[in-house]
């Protein structure tokens, strides 16, 4: 029986060791880590998108979804901000572009071309560009998916020439603003607009509304814009131009029909200043997966670079700021940004060089710009000056916006095409993201800035490994000029200290042996 109770007793004590072991296996798992487990098992697409299909591309059709018609009056010139403006936009000063050009004009002779009279092609998919003065006769309209008798020329938001200014400017010295690349030719489609709505709705007056980026209102109604009487130089939408059905003209269809356009018209850059917000479901719309399609098609078939703005999150519309907690199960979907594998997302600094407190966060976020208190060409018919304000809610105030960090982005797209033509347009990109200033965070990004923001004098400079054949870099244990270490050799001292401990030990046994013979002597005499 004892010998049964013991045999009992150790299985037991050996089933607990064993559960003592494998006991955290066996718990349920938090709530958070049951979703950052099973959210793609469950075939949902949240941070990453499903596979592009290529079947999904959209043949272009040319123009319009349906008929538009111009409901609010177009951008144009206020008397009270008249004055010249000179100097130069922060964001220009610290990427330091005076210098960019400088370097750019010293090795290739041009500042955006591959040679004389061949211009690298940045197409902007936007409001439309005005062709300003301080374009020259760089502008070519290829597309209008709002109005094709304007074939992309006319700008009547004022969103689309102020995004092109910033990419391809060329203004005299004694301006201070100038584009990233002054030599660029913009091929323009306009495909969204505030200020026109579905010729079978009834419009009204008035451009507000919410606006699919993330941002409210847009050039303004009757007197509080560009409609109804004066309104500031250079206003337009506010930050970020519509895509989706609903009020105004523009759909993610119709996009998806101008960057097939783009590709096909031999665009070596685009610029996409419009963006789609949704909340995440794990899903994918048709739309998406034409859009997804449209620009598989430019980057890989067509070798067109793209840059995309990151969108801005407002609190009333569907653009919600995700939640970098939830970076693997974001809350808002934001396309074009979200299909980074083949995209340049560009996320927003304000002056201090953080991030800017409208840019939208996400996984797709690949650099970051300047993207506040922004000076560029003024969109209104008729000027040749410059622009630094929009109007927002009805108050006039500095532009600013991810659209606006985006064309920086794709400015340095086109110089770095230029400099190295033989880079395709993946490479492009990611000399573009490895020269950026990266965070400090794992992997050198995180969901605020991407890979950090663009530094335009190391992406034309630097040496890029993977362009050289060069293995990637990894940690290795570099030597010291200090003297190796004084590791102590402990075996003497073991050595002493048994040899004292067996001494005493032999000392300990004599005084007891001659203690006990002693005690005995003593006995015996006694009795004696």
């Amino acid at each position: 029986m004892r010998s049964a109770r013991t045999m009992r007793r150790h299985s037991a004590l050996a089933m607990v060791a064993a559960l003592g072991l494998t006991g955290p296996t066996l718990l349920p798992l938090p709530a958070f880590a049951q979703d950052d487990a099973t959210g793609q098992d469950s075939g949902g697409y949240y941070a990453t998108p499903p596979p592009v299909d290529p079947g999904q591309r959209p043949q272009d059709s040319g123009g319009p979804d349906k008929t538009y018609e111009q409901s609010t009056g177009c951008v144009r010139r206020n008397l009270e901000y008249n004055e010249d403006i000179q100097n130069a936009p922060w964001g220009q000063q610290y990427l330091r572009l005076d210098e960019v050009h400088d370097l750019m004009r010293s090795t290739t002779g041009h500042v955006g071309a591959f040679g004389e009279n061949e211009p690298v092609k940045v197409a902007v998919i936007d409001t439309g560009v005005r062709p300003h003065a301080h374009f020259q006769d760089r502008v070519q309209g290829i597309g209008d998916y709002v109005d094709p008798s304007d074939n992309g020329l006319e700008d009547c938001d004022g969103h689309g020439t102020e995004v092109a200014g910033i990419i391809a400017a060329d203004t005299p010295e004694d301006i201070g603003f100038t584009g990233v690349a002054p030599d660029a030719q913009i091929l323009s489609i306009r495909q969204s607009s505030q200020n026109f709505t579905p010729a079978d709705e009834d419009s009204g007056a008035g451009g507000g509304g919410d606006d699919d980026s993330g941002d409210e209102g847009g050039a303004g109604g009757d007197g509080d814009g560009a409609g109804g009487g004066e309104s500031p130089r250079g206003t337009g939408p506010s930050q970020d131009s519509r895509t989706q059905d609903g009020e105004g003209a523009g759909t993610l269809s119709t996009l998806a029909q101008a960057i097939v356009n783009a590709a096909n018209a031999g665009a070596d850059v685009l610029n996409i200043s419009i963006n789609h917000c949704r909340p995440s479901n794990g899903s994918i719309t048709e739309d998406e997966q034409a859009l997804q399609a449209a620009i598989d098609y430019g980057v890989r078939e067509r070798n067109m670079v793209i840059v995309s703005a990151a969108g801005n999150a407002s609190e009333s519309t569907r653009c919600q700021q995700n939640d970098q907690a939830l970076s693997e199960r974001p809350t808002t979907i934001v396309t074009p940004p979200w299909f980074s594998d083949d995209v340049l997302s560009v996320g927003a600094i304000d002056n201090t060089g953080g991030v800017a407190d409208f840019s939208m966060h996400g996984p797709w976020v690949s650099v970051a710009a300047p993207g506040t208190d922004i000076i560029s060409l003024d969109p209104a018919e008729g000027s040749d000056g410059l622009a630094n304000m929009m109007v927002d809610q009805g108050e006039p105030q500095p532009i600013k916006g991810t659209s606006f960090a985006a064309p920086y982005v794709a400015g340095l797209a086109a110089l770095v095409r230029a400099k190295y033509p033989e880079l395709d347009a993946y490479e492009v990109m990611h000399r573009i993201e490895f020269t950026a200033q990266h965070p400090a965070a794992a992997g050198g990004r995180d969901n605020f800035v991407g890979y950090g923001v663009i530094d335009p004098m190391a992406a034309l400079t630097a040496t890029v490994p993977s362009e050289e054949e060069m293995p990637p870099a990894r940690a290795e244990s570099l030597p010291s000029d200090m003297p190796p270490p004084g590791n102590r050799n402990w075996t003497p001292t073991v050595v002493a200290l048994i040899g004292s401990g067996g001494a005493l030990a032999a000392l300990a046994v004599t005084l007891f042996v001659v203690h006990t013979l002693r005690r005995n002597q003593k006995g015996d005499t006694a009795r004696a």
